[in-house]
C-alpha cells in the first residue's frame, strides 16, 4: 500500500467526522457537551458503546495474543456479562436517582470532599493512561505503514492524530461523539467481518470449514485449569467481571454515554442489549486471531523470525502481526479495510475518553456549573486542549518504555489505577460506615503501592502464582480493607448510604 493512498483514506475519513461534528454541534451547550441533553436514543448509545469499549487494543492485541494465550481471553469476555449485570441493576439506578453528571460526585454525597476528589483524581489518571496507550497503538500502525517511509518523526504523527480528535470533539462533546462513534463502530465491525472473509476465502474455507478449522486449532483452547497460570479460566472470568464493573460502571467515559439516555429504563435496555453483542464481537476478534496465524503458515511466513516483528527482547511482538500481514501480505482492498478499521476503533475510543476527561475535570475540579455559559465554554475548550497535550506526552513516554502486548499493558495499568475506585464505591454501597476523610487519599495511594509490591514478588511469595488481570481485584480488596481501618460507625444523625 502506498503512503499516498493511506493518507488519502485518512483525510477522507476525518473529513466525514468533521462534517458530522459540524452538523451535530450547532447550538452546543455544556449540557449537550457533558450528557447530550439527556435525550439520546438507547439503541444509538448501545451501538456507539461498542467502538468505545473495544478500542484499537482489542482490534490488534486480542487477535495477536492467541499466539501465546489461545482463546483464554474469552473467559474475560464471559466475565463481562456478570459485570454488566451488576452495573445495570446496582450502579445505573443509583446514578439516575441522583441525576449525576460526574459519577464521582456520589462519593461526595456518601463520604465527603476528599473521597470525591480522590475518586475523580484516580479516574483522570486511569483514563488518561488507558487512552494514551490505545492511541499509541494506532499512531504506531500509521507510523509503520506511512510516515516512516516519508521521514516523518513519530512525535509528529502523535500530535497530528490527537489534534484531529480535538478538532471534531472540542465543541459538541458527547452530543457529537454519539454520532461519530456510531459511524466508527459500523466501520470497525465491517472491517473485522471483511478481514475474516478475506482470509477464509484465501485459505479456500467454506463457512463450515472456517468454523471447524478454528475449533480444532490448539490456539482456540478456552479453559486452563492451573490456578497459578495467568490464563486460569476462573481467574480470567472474575477479572473480566471486575474489569467491567470498574472500567465501565465506575468510569466517567462509558457511564457518560449511559447517562445521556432519556430514562433509567432506556439506559438499562441499552446495557442489556449491548452485553451479548460485545461478547460476540470479542469472539469475532479471537476467530480473526486464529486465522491470522493459519494464513501466515499457509503462505510460508515465519512470523517469529521476521526482524520487523520482534520486540526488544527478541521475541515475537504479537501486536505487530495483524498490521504487518494486512499492510504487506493482504490484497490492496483488504489492506484498505484494515487501515480504516484500526482508525475507526481507536478514534471511537479516544474521542470519547477525551470528552470524559474534560467533563470530569470541569465538573469535579473546576466546578464549572457556577459560571455563566460563555465562561463555561471557554473553560471547557481550554481543558479539552490541555488533556489533548497530556495524552501526547503520555504516548511519547510509553513509546520509550513499551515491551509488552498492549492488551496486557492496558489491563494491568487499570488494575493499579482503578483499584481505588473499586474500593471506594464498594465501601460506599455495601457499608453504612463513615470515613476519616483526610486519610482517604493516603490509603488509596498506599493500597496501590502494596499491590505493586505483592504482584512484583508473587512468584516467590505465593508458590509460583502469577497475577494477570486480577490485579484489579487484589487492589480493590486491599483498599477496601484500608478504608475499613480508617472508618467509624455512622451516627444516628448521619445519612445512610444511598443504594437506590
Amino acid at each position: 500500500m502506498s503512503p499516498t493512498l493511506i493518507l488519502s483514506l485518512i483525510a477522507g475519513y476525518f473529513a466525514v467526522l468533521i462534517i458530522i461534528a459540524l452538523l451535530t454541534s450547532r447550538g452546543a451547550t455544556s449540557e449537550s457537551f457533558f450528557v447530550a441533553n439527556r435525550n439520546a436514543p438507547w439503541y444509538m448509545v448501545a451501538f456507539a458503546m461498542i467502538g468505545t469499549s473495544l478500542s484499537g487494543v482489542t482490534f490488534i492485541s486480542v487477535p495477536g495474543n492467541v499466539y501465546g494465550k489461545s482463546w483464554s481471553y474469552l473467559a474475560v469476555a464471559l466475565g463481562f456479562v456478570a459485570g454488566y449485570l451488576v452495573i445495570g441493576t446496582v450502579l445505573l439506578p443509583l446514578y439516575y436517582r441522583l441525576r449525576l453528571v460526574s459519577i464521582y460526585s456520589y462519593l461526595e454525597q456518601r463520604f465527603g470532599y476528599w473521597s470525591y476528589k480522590t475518586g475523580a483524581l484516580f479516574f483522570l489518571i486511569s483514563r488518561s493512561l488507558g487512552s494514551a496507550l490505545r492511541l499509541y497503538l494506532v499512531a504506531g500502525v500509521l507510523q509503520l505503514a506511512v510516515f516512516d517511509s516519508m521521514g516523518v518523526p513519530f512525535y509528529v504523527t502523535v500530535i497530528v492524530s490527537v489534534f484531529f480528535i480535538y478538532l471534531y470533539t472540542f465543541k459538541g462533546g458527547l452530543k457529537t461523539i454519539l454520532w461519530t462513534d456510531t459511524f466508527q463502530t459500523l466501520a470497525m465491525l465491517s472491517c473485522v467481518a471483511l478481514s475474516i472473509y478475506y482470509m477464509a476465502d484465501t485459505l479456500n474455507y467454506s463457512f463450515k470449514q472456517l468454523i471447524s478449522s478454528v475449533r480444532e486449532s490448539p490456539m482456540s483452547q478456552v479453559y486452563f485449569a492451573d490456578f497459578r497460570d495467568d490464563k486460569f479460566f476462573w481467574k480470567q472470568f472474575a477479572s473480566g467481571m471486575f474489569i467491567t464493573i470498574v472500567m465501565t460502571g465506575l468510569d466517567q467515559d462509558l457511564m457518560q454515554k449511559n447517562l445521556s439516555c432519556r430514562s433509567l429504563g432506556e439506559a438499562q435496555k441499552n446495557l442489556f442489549w449491548f452485553t451479548p453483542v460485545i461478547v460476540g464481537v470479542n469472539i469475532l476478534f479471537l476467530t480473526l486471531g486464529v486465522l491470522l496465524y493459519q494464513y501466515a503458515a499457509a503462505k510460508g511466513i515465519d512470523l517469529a523470525h521476521l526482524p520487523q516483528l520482534l520486540n526488544v527482547r527478541g521475541t515475537l511482538d504479537t501486536d505487530k502481526v495483524f498490521p504487518y500481514l494486512a499492510t504487506t501480505q493482504f490484497s490492496l482492498a483488504a489492506g484498505v479495510i484494515f487501515i480504516l478499521g484500526i482508525i475507526a476503533v481507536t478514534y471511537a475510543s479516544a474521542d470519547s475518553a477525551l470528552t470524559a476527561l474534560t467533563t470530569s475535570f470541569c465538573v469535579d475540579f473546576l466546578n464549572i456549573k457556577q459560571y455563566p455559559e460563555a465562561r463555561q465554554t471557554r473553560l471547557r475548550q481550554l481543558t479539552h486542549l490541555g488533556w489533548s497535550v497530556v495524552l501526547v506526552v503520555i504516548i511519547l513516554i510509553f513509546r520509550a518504555l513499551n515491551e509488552q502486548s498492549l492488551i496486557d499493558a492496558v489491563y494491568k495499568a487499570a488494575g493499579f489505577t482503578y483499584g481505588p475506585l473499586l474500593g471506594l464505591f464498594a465501601f460506599g454501597i455495601f457499608t453504612t460506615r463513615r470515613l476519616r476523610e483526610r486519610l482517604v487519599l493516603p490509603v488509596c495511594v498506599g493500597g496501590v503501592g502494596l499491590t505493586l509490591l505483592i504482584v512484583s514478588h508473587s512468584v516467590e511469595w505465593l508458590n509460583g502464582y502469577k497475577f494477570g488481570f486480577e490485579i484489579l481485584l487484589l487492589n480493590g480488596v486491599l483498599i477496601y480493607l484500608g478504608l475499613l481501618l480508617i472508618s467509624r460507625p455512622a451516627s444516628r444523625t448521619e445519612a445512610a448510604p444511598i443504594l437506590s
